[in-house]
C-alpha cells in the first residue's frame, strides 16, 4: 500500500511540475505584451486630442487602353472595381475631391469621397446595351465615412473588399472582391479589428452589416444585396496571431420578370438576414429566400518587426452553412501564403494562390429521388437569372467567368468550375513602384458531372508608376499585359496613366 501511494504521490508532484512549468511557459509569452500596455484591461488607444489636421484633397486622371485582341487583356481591367472597359479600345478621364480619415486613434473621425468618370471606348462583341454604348459617365466614389468611437458607418458609394490579405496582389475574394463596379450601401458596424474589452489586446473582433442597391436592373428589378460579416483574431502584439472570417452575402426582392414581386417587405428582410426559408415562391420556400452565397477564412500570421508572413485559407459556400472544413464541398476554396516586408523595398510583397471551385459539392443535386443538395453552380440562381454578378461582372473571384464575355449575350455564368496557380510581386525600385500578376487558369465551364477541360489561359501584367516631381508633380503609369491561351486567344494590350493629386486645403 506503501509503495502505490509514493507511486500516486510521484505521479501527482510530476504532474504538477508539468502544469506549473506549461503556466510559466504561457505567461513568460503573454507578461511582454501585458506589461508593455500597461495593464489596460481595453487597450483602444483612443484620444480626444486631434494631433494632426484634417486635410482636403483634389485628384484628376487621365488613361487610355489599346490591345489586339477580341477584349481588354485580362488584368487589364479586372480587379478594379469596373473603372476600365472590357473594350480593346477606350479611355477614361475622371476628377474628384477626397477627405482621408485623420488620425486612427482619434475617438471621432470621418472621411468622405466624389470621384466622377467619363469614359469613350469601343464596341466589343455583345448584346448588352452599356456596353455598346461609346460613350458614359458615371460615378467611382460618392460616399461618407464617419467613426464614433469603435462604430463605423458608411454611406454611398464605395467598393466593398474585406477579405484580401494584400489587395494589390490577390488574385480577388471569394464573394466580393473588387471586381465589378461599387453598389451604392449603407454599412454600420465595426470595419477594423479592435481589442476585445477585458482581455488585455489578446483577442480582437470586427463585423458589420450591408443593405446595399443593385442598380444595375440586368434582370430583377429593383433588386438589393445583403451582406454581413464577423471575425476574429487572436494574439495581439505575440509574433504568431490566428484569425477566422465569417462573410454571409445574398441578393433579394426586386421584381422578377417571370415570378413578379419576390419579396422586398421587411418579413422578407428577415428571411435573406437569417437565411430562412420564405417568400411566395416554391424555391425559395424549399431553400431560403434570396440568392445566397458565403465565405470563411482562416489565417495564420507570423510577424516580426518590419516583415510579416500569412498563410490563409478561404472556403466558400453555396448552400447550407458548415464551418470551414465540415462542409460538402472542402476542396473548394483559395489556399494562399503572404509574404511582406519593408526592410529592403525592392520586393516589398510576394503572394501565392490556389484556388479550386470544381467540386461545388459533388456532382448530383438530386437522382434517383434523393436529394444530394449538390451541383452547386457557383454564382448562378433560377430566380436571380443574372446570378451574382453586377454590370456583367462577377463580384466575386474574376476567374469564374463574367457574363461580359459571352458572345451570345446571355446574362448567367457560364464557367464556375475552374482551376487556377496565381503569383503576385510588388516592391520599389529607386521611385518606380511596380506590380507583376501572373495566372495560370483551367476552366472546365458548368457541368459537375463532366471533367473536360474546356480552356485555358495564362494572365500576365506588368504595371509601373513613378512619381515625378519636375513634372508639375505629376504621376504616370504604364501596364502592359497580354493572355495566352484557348479562352481568350492571345492578345496583348498597354495602359497608359497620368494622375495629379494636390491638397485643396487644410484646417
Amino acid at each position: 500500500a506503501k509503495m502505490i501511494i509514493c507511486k500516486y504521490a510521484v505521479i501527482s508532484i510530476a504532474s504538477m511540475r508539468i502544469k506549473w512549468f506549461l503556466h510559466i511557459i504561457i505567461f513568460c509569452m503573454i507578461a511582454p505584451g501585458i506589461w508593455a500596455q500597461d495593464w489596460r484591461w481595453w487597450p483602444l488607444g483612443l484620444t480626444h486630442d486631434k494631433v494632426q489636421g484634417d486635410t482636403l484633397y483634389y485628384h484628376a486622371e487621365m488613361l487610355g487602353v489599346a490591345s489586339s485582341g477580341t477584349y481588354a487583356p485580362f488584368w487589364l481591367q479586372s480587379n478594379r472595381n469596373g473603372n476600365i472597359s472590357a473594350s480593346p479600345y477606350s479611355g477614361n478621364l475622371s476628377a474628384g475631391i477626397y477627405k482621408p480619415a485623420t488620425q486612427s486613434t482619434r475617438w471621432f473621425d470621418y472621411d468622405f469621397a466624389v470621384q466622377l468618370t467619363g469614359r469613350v471606348q469601343s464596341d466589343i462583341p455583345t448584346s448588352f446595351t452599356p456596353y455598346q454604348k461609346r460613350g458614359t459617365g458615371y460615378f467611382n466614389q460618392l460616399y461618407a465615412h464617419v467613426r464614433l468611437y469603435v462604430v463605423d458607418i458608411t454611406a454611398g458609394i464605395k467598393p466593398i473588399v474585406y477579405e484580401a490579405i494584400d489587395p494589390l496582389l490577390s488574385s480577388g475574394s471569394m464573394i466580393l472582391s473588387g471586381n465589378s463596379q461599387p453598389l451604392p450601401r449603407i454599412t454600420i458596424g465595426i470595419d477594423r479589428y479592435i481589442p476585445f474589452p477585458g482581455l488585455f489586446g489578446y483577442m480582437e473582433i470586427k463585423g458589420g452589416i450591408t443593405h446595399a442597391w443593385m442598380v444595375d436592373n440586368t434582370y430583377i428589378q429593383g433588386c438589393k444585396l445583403h451582406h454581413k460579416f464577423v471575425g476574429f483574431r487572436f494574439g495581439g502584439r505575440l509574433p504568431v496571431n490566428l484569425s477566422y472570417e465569417f462573410h454571409h452575402a445574398a441578393e433579394w426582392g426586386g421584381i422578377s420578370p417571370v415570378y413578379g414581386e419576390v419579396g422586398s417587405d421587411f418579413k422578407s428582410f428577415l428571411n435573406v438576414l437569417m437565411a430562412h426559408a420564405g417568400g411566395t415562391m416554391a424555391n425559395d420556400q424549399n431553400n431560403a429566400q434570396g440568392n445566397h452565397v458565403g465565405s470563411q477564412q482562416l489565417a495564420l500570421t507570423a510577424k516580426g518587426e518590419g516583415w510579416k508572413v500569412t498563410t490563409y485559407w478561404q472556403n466558400f459556400f453555396d448552400d447550407n452553412f458548415a464551418f470551414i472544413g465540415l462542409g460538402q464541398n472542402l476542396p473548394d476554396g483559395i489556399w494562399g501564403i503572404s509574404m511582406q516586408q519593408t526592410q529592403w523595398p525592392w520586393i516589398e510583397g510576394i503572394t501565392y494562390e490556389y484556388m479550386n471551385t470544381t467540386d461545388q459539392s459533388g456532382p448530383w443535386h438530386d437522382r434517383d429521388g434523393l436529394c444530394y443538395g449538390a451541383n452547386d453552380s457557383y454564382y448562378r440562381n433560377s430566380v436571380f437569372q443574372n446570378g451574382w454578378n453586377y454590370f456583367y461582372r462577377s463580384m466575386g473571384t474574376p476567374f469564374i467567368t463574367s457574363p461580359l464575355y459571352n458572345s451570345d449575350g446571355t446574362i448567367y455564368t457560364l464557367n464556375s468550375r475552374v482551376r487556377l496557380h496565381h503569383v503576385g510581386i510588388r516592391g520599389d525600385i529607386y521611385g518606380f513602384k511596380y506590380r507583376l500578376l501572373c495566372s495560370y487558369v483551367r476552366n472546365f465551364g458548368n457541368d459537375n458531372t463532366s471533367k473536360q477541360l474546356l480552356s485555358t489561359n495564362t494572365a500576365t501584367l506588368l504595371e509601373i508608376t513613378k512619381h515625378v516631381e519636375k513634372a508639375w508633380g505629376l504621376d504616370f503609369g504604364l501596364s502592359l499585359a497580354g493572355d495566352f491561351g484557348t479562352q481568350f486567344g492571345n492578345q496583348f494590350g498597354a495602359m497608359i496613366t497620368i494622375r495629379k493629386q494636390g491638397i485643396i486645403t487644410q484646417w
